[in-house]
């Protein structure tokens, strides 16, 4: 079974940081890109960033571009995104997500529950 499980998120003021990680388990963890997605109240799913299973390649959203850095560690079933100088608008819920193949093509086929951004201004 496919788990990907997101901790991290919280409570900061705006121009802070936070560093979120998604823990992965049952698959092939390098086989696969992880990206982030987020959803803030009334709005719709936006892609944040994702990562290609080897990450020889990233994606970010022009929102977020400079500010925040995706990552993985194959090693340890772990992606991470380190976000920094947080705005008010970062504020969502961020989920964790698998791809169905290595790069950052074509949609998610896999969730986590995802963990809450809150950024205070």
């Amino acid at each position: 079974e496919v788990q990907l499980m997101e901790s991290g998120g919280g409570l900061v003021q705006a121009g802070g940081s936070l560093r979120l990680s998604c823990a992965a388990s049952g698959f092939t963890f390098d086989d696969y890109a992880i990206g982030w997605v987020r959803q803030a109240p009334g709005k719709e799913r936006e892609e944040v960033s994702c990562i290609s299973s080897s990450a020889g390649s990233t994606y970010y959203a022009d929102s977020v571009k400079g500010r925040f850095t995706i990552s993985r560690d194959n090693a340890k079933n772990t992606v991470y995104l380190q976000m920094n100088s947080l705005k008010s608008e970062d504020t969502a819920v961020y989920y964790c997500a698998r791809k169905n193949r290595r790069n950052c093509l074509d949609g998610y086929t896999d969730w986590g529950q995802g963990t809450q951004v809150t950024v205070s201004s």
